[in-house]
């Protein structure tokens, strides 16, 4: 079962996310575009928490820097504790490995590899032994809605099946946290709502934390805490319990507006 931990491990059960005044910036040609400006927050543990904002917000930057694949300019960035800003590429690599899963937009599957092949392989990077990635991921398949579904390819499968295969993989691992790129966008409202209520329960299950980078409403509404960015800054964060507040300060500024 997905909620089981058999690395030989437990999973940190504080696993949590902060960074403190981040910097990050990109080069386009002879120029440095800010992409993060003095950005400091805090993610608690088992959280099912969405960042939005407009696009070149500084959305992917945010998830990058979560996700340990970019390092900030300035400031510090902590998981579990640990400020993985300072660590070099070879440690983030090993840290992101065990500790960290993704889903993308994109599904970000192998084509030329069953779904179970697809699920197995992050374990297969961790060297566990080939019987157990196999179980494993056939397990995590189970999970996620698909039993019976192992040896079909990515082709062969619907557009929300092959977002269950990638929830699947991000999960086979047992990590602490998910982080999940626009992953209802090329989906349709009913499996976008089906996929989501998935990610819920998973959650709720596991006490993994999820954060999303999303436009989709039904997911911001579901979410535990809302992180709105602006221009690379955080402009807002807005827990479940204060939204109905929030939504009627949008819709009385609005009004005022028109």
């Amino acid at each position: 079962m997905i909620g089981e931990n058999t690395l030989g491990e437990t999973p940190p059960p504080d696993m949590a996310a902060s960074l403190s005044h981040v910097v990050k910036s990109y080069r386009l040609g002879a120029t440095s575009v800010v992409a993060l400006r003095s950005v400091s927050l805090s993610i608690a543990a088992g959280g099912f928490v969405v960042v939005r904002g407009p696009s070149g917000s500084g959305k992917s930057t945010l998830l990058n820097l979560l996700g340990c694949i970019d390092a900030p300019d300035a400031g510090s960035v902590r998981l579990n504790g640990i400020d993985v800003s300072t660590l070099s590429d070879r440690q983030r690599t090993a840290f992101r490995a065990r500790h960290i899963g993704f889903v993308f937009q994109s599904f970000n599957l192998v084509p030329v590899l069953t779904a179970a092949e697809n699920v197995a392989y992050p374990l297969q990077l961790l060297d566990l032994p080939a019987a157990e990635c196999r179980a494993r991921a056939r397990a995590a398949l189970d999970e996620v809605g698909l039993a019976g579904l192992y040896d079909r390819m990515p082709g062969a499968l619907s557009g929300g099946q092959r977002q269950r295969v990638a929830v699947a993989r991000a999960l086979v691992k047992r990590p602490a946290l998910i982080l999940a790129d626009e992953p209802t966008a090329n989906l349709d409202q009913e499996t976008g709502a089906d996929l989501i209520a998935l990610m819920r329960s998973i959650q709720r299950a596991t006490g993994c934390t999820f954060i999303f980078s999303s436009h989709d409403p039904k997911l911001i509404a579901d979410a535990d805490q809302q992180v709105l960015l602006r221009d690379g800054a955080v402009i807002d964060m807005i827990k479940r319990q204060d939204l109905f507040r929030h939504h009627r300060q949008e819709m009385r500024l609005s009004n005022e507006l028109a």
